[in-house]
């Protein structure tokens, strides 16, 4: 799994003029917690451009005065007007306590459905996972190769070792729908019948 490194400084002033004044220095103010203690750092907002703009899952290691924080990514906070980042929340990771994140879902295989005419509808991209840090992964696989047209994979159908997904097991991931193309060849096979 890639892990980015973020090289920032801890923070001792908070409120709404430091957050400004860390603004203004092109450096985004941000929040690692789930360690021993809550750590107020700021850092520069290039350092979090392939952390934020990416679909892929990636840790972040935090080097502040001299200490590394291994984290993920929790939340993301954005100017309405500019859509610049201002604000990050990270979890520090530690080794015996659960972390949820939420993880990329990659389908693999070509579906039977698909080669039988029809079109794959994917309505699932990442899932909501709890785990301990060490199970973590870069995204969890989904053979979708047997899946036939009209038929649909849920949540209930992923398999993920030492990985508990928190989302609802009857949510379609991905189904395979019939294309208007084939509705039509099946619509005038059903007249050349009668």
């Amino acid at each position: 799994m890639k892990t980015i490194t973020i090289e920032g400084q801890l923070r001792t002033e908070t409120g709404k003029k430091a957050t400004r004044q860390i603004r203004s220095e092109e450096k985004v103010p941000g929040v690692i917690y789930g360690g021993e203690q809550e750590i107020k750092f700021s850092a520069p907002a290039k350092a979090f451009k392939s952390l934020v703009y990416t679909p892929e899952f990636n840790l972040a290691e935090v080097k502040l005065d001299g200490k590394t924080y291994k984290c993920i990514l929790k939340d993301l906070q954005f100017d309405k007007v500019t859509d610049a980042l201002t604000h990050v929340d990270l979890q520090e990771l530690v080794e015996d306590k659960p972390v949820i994140a939420r993880l990329p879902l990659h389908l693999t295989g070509s579906p039977a459905g698909v080669k039988a005419g029809g079109r794959l509808d994917v309505k699932v991209k990442s899932l909501k996972v709890k785990t301990l840090p060490k199970y973590l992964k870069e995204s969890i696989e989904l053979d979708i190769t047997n899946l036939e047209l009209n038929e649909n994979v849920r949540i209930q159908d992923i398999k993920a070792e030492n990985i508990e997904i928190m989302m609802s097991p009857r949510i379609p991931v991905a189904s395979i729908v019939m294309t208007r193309q084939l509705k039509q060849e099946e619509a005038a096979a059903e007249k050349g019948k009668k």
